[in-house]
């Protein structure tokens, strides 16, 4: 386990950017949905938000899982305060020479209360959750198999995502075949995602424990 000194290092920062930027990526410009198969539709946060989990993973394999939650409640508080600076944001007057922007500004970025904590809910127990499985699949293989410990709990928690997002947001709003309709191909393209992401977490795996070796 890597000292309080070292858990301050430009590569732990480096990190937390990541997860961080694509976090409010897989939030912002995850309101663009792109044609996928057979009718139905991705948002195109797919790219962004299965990064979310994989730097989670990768701090947790390097940094131990106290580093993981505290990414996880970086992510909750960061959302949290960007929720708060929107909510005061839309309660300020416009000024007359930014009216012409005001009705794209207010539908981009005007998204209901509803939705607002759909997304915050979602993402605190699927994060938690895949700390947790990530964890207690490191428990039962060891440091072994780095790749399947990853996305077992990634399929796990993007599901978790998926369901409690869809269900909070949608449940009354669109039929339960509608929401399932939804939640299949969204659940089943993140997990693609991260597997096709996963070199890039062994890359993040290598990167951070080569400074580690060094100074022992």
């Amino acid at each position: 386990m890597k000292s309080a000194r070292e858990a301050l290092s430009p590569k732990l920062a480096i990190a937390l950017t990541l997860y961080l930027a694509s976090l409010f990526a897989a939030n912002t410009l995850g309101l663009k949905l792109m044609p996928f198969f057979w009718g139905t539709q991705l948002s195109v946060a797919v790219f962004s938000f299965p990064i979310v989990f994989l730097m989670t993973d990768v701090v947790g394999e390097v940094y131990g899982k106290k580093a993981a939650r505290l990414f996880v409640l970086a992510g909750f508080l960061s959302i949290l305060l960007f929720l708060a600076y929107s909510a005061i944001s839309f309660a300020m007057p416009w000024g007359e020479r930014a009216l012409w922007v005001k009705d794209s500004y207010n539908q981009v970025f005007g998204v209901s209360v509803r939705i607002a904590i759909a997304s915050l809910l979602a993402f605190a127990i699927a994060e938690y959750q895949d700390v947790v499985s990530f964890f207690f699949f490191s428990k039962k293989w060891g440091k072994r198999h780095f790749w399947l410990r990853s996305n077992l709990s990634n399929v796990w928690s993007q599901f978790l995502d998926t369901v409690i997002f869809m269900f909070v947001a949608f449940a009354g709003i669109y039929s339960l075949k509608t929401i399932l309709l939804i939640i299949i191909p969204w659940w089943l393209f993140k997990v693609i995602m991260g597997v096709f992401y996963t070199p890039l977490s062994y890359l993040g795996v290598y990167l951070m424990r080569k400074r580690y070796r060094k100074s022992v």
